[in-house]
């Protein structure tokens, strides 16, 4: 059963990595996917631009429209908003994946850094769901969906690396504050969190090694994320999702089909105990 045959996707950051397993998954079900990111050409290292994936997107029986986006730029975002339902006719999913991250403590903080992970992590955030809340009212079965961690207010999480864990709460609290200001509106917006650390050019840039062999592949949480957006939103808001954990609760009882190395231990992900 194809749950989002036809259903628009507008995908944050998908380029690459998370992002990409997501639209990559959607596609599966014929759903139409605006691949917005910044990657128009290829970068030096890092794999895909938004071109690559709608190639992909397209042969795994989907619909593309890749826009070259930054959601700094919110003259750009409505630019985006408007291409999108000029094409598509509106939107029924949002998945803010768009992140970015420095890990430095308060004295090693560029500010200049401190103002990037804002104005992407928190800020574009809640642009791209102020900007798409108006077109998702009218949508079936509507979903806001932000890769962020659970509200774990514990001191160990901020005390290495304040202003990023700053900058992810941020988008963890437009879960919470949305998902309550929205709820009579029937649209749903949750947050979904890797269990441990996922093979992505974030870990494997801004962590030791030994981290990347011992994360799970982008398809965990592109699983996780399609059985979040094919639920009825108006009974599953304002949730802190895990994505093993949910998974589990749907019936997923194989998870070694996510490892990097199936016979290796793997590593817990930031902000869970």
């Amino acid at each position: 059963m194809q749950k989002l045959k036809d259903k628009v996707i507008f995908i944050t950051g998908a380029s690459r990595g998370i992002g990409r397993a997501i639209a990559l998954r959607c596609a599966e079900d014929g759903a139409k996917i605006v691949v917005a990111a910044k990657t128009a050409e290829p970068h030096l290292t890092l794999p895909g631009t938004i071109y690559s994936v709608a190639e992909e997107i397209k042969a795994a029986g989907g619909v593309a429209l890749p826009i070259q986006l930054d959601i700094r730029d919110e003259m750009g975002v409505k630019a985006a908003i408007e291409k999108m339902t000029e094409t598509f006719g509106g939107i029924d999913v949002l998945i803010n994946n768009a992140s970015a991250i420095f890990m430095a403590n308060t004295v090693n903080m560029p500010m200049k850094r401190f103002d990037l992970i804002f104005s992407v992590n928190v800020r574009g955030t809640f642009l791209c769901s102020q900007l798409c809340v108006p077109l998702l009212k009218k949508a079936k079965n509507p979903h806001i969906l932000n890769l962020s961690p659970p509200l774990n207010m514990q001191a160990k999480w901020f005390k290495d690396h304040l202003a990023y864990t700053m900058s992810k709460y941020g988008m963890s609290m437009c879960t919470l504050g949305m998902s309550e200001e929205f709820k009579t509106a029937g649209i749903a917006v949750n947050s979904l969190w890797p269990k441990t650390t996922i093979a992505t050019a974030a870990i494997e840039v801004n962590f030791p090694p030994e981290v990347l062999k011992a994360s799970r592949t982008p398809e965990i949480m592109a699983d996780a994320a399609y059985e979040v957006i094919t639920s009825d939103s108006k009974t599953i808001t304002g949730n802190f999702f895990i994505d093993e954990e949910l998974l589990k609760m749907r019936g997923v009882t194989d998870f070694n089909q996510y490892a990097l190395n199936p016979h290796g231990s793997l590593m817990t992900d930031l902000f869970l105990n």
